[in-house]
Parts: structure tokens; sequence; C-alpha cells
């Protein structure tokens, strides 16, 4: 216990100095705040409505904190180990009794941390316009909050994976590919059923849509995932759902941290 936790600790101080170093970049506090900007947008939109407010404040709010979730956690995940690479830091950080593991999950750890306060804040700034308004921030949002930080966390991991051994930009682009094509697993699939029905290339579409990660059980605006409507409102999932997510979250985000840990050590810093 003695070894496991003195590496926890050092993890830990990774994940700390990651953290302070995140919630000092300006470029993270302007895609907050225009977050905030369209939560507070959606108290216009929904002023023109016909009694659907609430609605619309809720459909909006989740969509922000969505996309410039996912926004943030691009640009986290692909730029904080490279500027250790870049300014050099981790020349000095790695020759330490560290191991090169201790670094990167530490880092990952950081990053849980600064996504997860992000959520939250959000999630208490769409509360305060749901309150505004006359509305209820009850059981159903937080679950939709919950699949959405789930959702980053494992996009955080995805984009991890691909700067452990590639450039900032392509790594960026390729993490983002994946969610693309991860939030469009059944129409790609349906596409593979029909239109490539009985063909090589069906076939391997997929395969390939079994492997990649699939961001669409995340989705909260109306998706189906096995039989079961993803939608904040009327009836939505249940905290079974919610949990099944959670395992496939940190099954296959555990899986790229393992890929990104073992190209990370045969990454060479001479």
């Amino acid at each position: 216990m003695g070894a496991i936790g003195a590496s926890f600790n050092r993890m830990w101080a990774i994940a700390l100095n990651t953290f302070r170093e995140a919630v000092r970049n300006k470029v993270l506090a302007i895609l907050v705040m225009f977050a905030v900007a369209l939560m507070a947008f959606s108290l216009v939109l929904g002023q023109l409505s016909l009694h659907e407010e609430i609605r619309i404040i809720k459909d909006l709010g989740l969509a922000g904190i969505s996309i410039f979730g996912v926004v943030i956690a691009l640009f986290l995940g692909v730029n904080l180990l490279s500027k250790e690479l870049e300014r050099k830091t981790v020349y000095a950080i790695i020759p330490k009794p560290l191991h090169r593991h201790e670094f990167l999950l530490g880092k990952y750890l950081g990053l849980v941390v600064t996504m997860t306060a992000l959520v939250v804040l959000m999630s208490v700034v769409l509360w305060g316009f749901l309150v505004a308004q006359g509305g209820h921030h009850g059981v159903i949002m937080v679950r939709a909050e919950i699949l959405i930080l789930l959702e980053l966390l494992l996009l955080m991991a995805v984009a991890m994976l691909f700067s452990s051994f590639s450039s900032p930009w392509l790594s960026a682009m390729f993490a983002g590919a994946l969610w693309v094509i991860g939030r469009n697993t059944a129409e790609l699939e349906a596409f593979a059923q029909g239109k490539l029905e009985d063909t090589a290339g069906g076939s391997l579409l997929e395969v390939l849509l079994d492997l990649l990660p699939d961001f669409r059980m995340f989705f909260v605006s109306g998706a189906n995932f096995d039989e079961t409507v993803v939608s904040v409102h009327e009836s939505f999932v249940s905290w079974a759902y919610v949990g099944s997510a959670a395992v496939y979250a940190m099954t296959y985000g555990g899986m790229c941290l393992v890929a990104a840990v073992l190209l990370f050590r045969r990454r060479d810093f001479v």
C-alpha cells in the first residue's frame, strides 16, 4: 500500500498542477462565457415561444454545456500534454522518481477534475436560469448533465490517446472526427445495412462502428440507444441507463489510457 499510496500522491500532484494550469487559461474562460451566453439567449427565445419557455431553456442549456464542453475537452485533451513537450518541462519531470504512466495518468486526472468543475459550474448557471423563469431543475436534468460529463471524460481520454504520439492539430482532428462518427452511429449503421448491404465496404463499416467509441449513447436530445429513448422530456432514461453509460465510458476510456501509456513509454525525450 505504501508504494501505491506514493504513486497516487505523485499523480495527484500532477493533477493539481494540471487543474491550476487549466483554470488560468483565458481560452477556457471565454468558452465557458459563450456557453453561459447561449443559456442567456434561450431566455429570449423562450419569450418568443408559446408556453415552451422552460423546455427551450433546458434544450439550449444542455446543448450549450455539451457543445462547448466538447470544444473544451478537445482543447484541453490535446494541448496540456503538448505544452509540457513544447516548453520541455517534461524533460525535467520524467527523470525524477516519477514514472511515465504516473505523469500521463496524473494529467488525465487533472483534466477530469477540471471538466467536472466546469460542468458543475455551467449546470449551476443553468439551474439559476430555470429558477428565474419559474422552472425546476430536478433529477431528470441531473441525469442529462451526468451523461454529458461522461461523454466529455471519454472524449478527453480519446484525445489524450492521440496526443501521446501525435501533434496537437492532428490529435484534435482525429479525436473530433471520432466524436462526429460516434454521434452518428445509427445513421452510419443504417447506411451500411442499406446502401452497402452484402458488400465488403458495408461489413468493414459495421466492424469499425463496433470498435469506435459510441458517443451517441450520451446524447440527451431524443436519440435512441438499444431501443431506449434518451430525452430530457417526458420519459427519460433511468439511473440504470446512466450507470451502464458510466461503465461504458470508464471501460473504453480506460482502454484508451492504457494504449496512451504504452505509446508514451516508447516516446523518446532524449
